[in-house]
């Protein structure tokens, strides 16, 4: 290929690019959107992480509660302990515990989810945590920790498909 061809390539992706990103006029703060929050985990993918069954400081996995605005409500976010369909799951008080950040056990609601509590629905980083608790079963063990919609009268915590879930492989 020329030097010629290779200009006229690079610039006719470049102009496409720029066409991609033009204005589509829509307006900002719909009210539709004006109680939509959402929650994701940091970094913004729905890796997998190996920790060692034995280890003895909590497992700390971060997230990010996205919202513009100060609200006179606490916005909720909700998570939940799945098990995935694999030969050994990890198993919820045997393997492993769901805790505050001090190692004290949380006790889900009667369907079986956890809360997040973000103050006045302001813009957040926090934390779930996870204690491991040492289970001499041999082999890996998983689970996973995802992060669910809540839609209640007055707002929504949503989540992107791309970070709601956290794997967890206890070796």
């Amino acid at each position: 290929m020329n030097a010629r061809n290779i200009l006229i390539t690079l610039l006719l992706l470049s102009s496409s690019l720029f066409y991609a990103c033009e204005d589509k006029g829509y307006p900002a703060g719909l009210p539709e959107y004006e109680h939509h929050y959402y929650i994701v985990y940091v970094p913004n993918n729905n890796s997998t992480i190996t920790v060692n069954r034995n280890q003895t400081e909590l497992v700390k996995l971060p997230v990010q509660f996205y919202s513009e605005f100060t609200r006179s409500y606490n916005a909720v976010a909700h998570y939940s302990v799945v098990t995935p369909d694999v030969p050994n799951p990890a198993v919820l008080g045997v393997d492993f515990q769901i805790t505050d950040s001090q190692g004290n056990t949380l006790t889900p609601d009667n369907n079986g989810k956890y809360a997040m509590t973000f103050p006045q629905a302001q813009k957040a980083k926090d934390t779930v945590y996870v204690k491991m608790l040492n289970n001499p079963e041999p082999g890996a063990r998983v689970v996973e920790i995802n992060f669910e919609d809540n839609i209640t009268p007055d707002y929504r915590v949503d989540i992107f498909s791309t970070a709601f879930r956290r794997t967890l492989t206890i070796e």
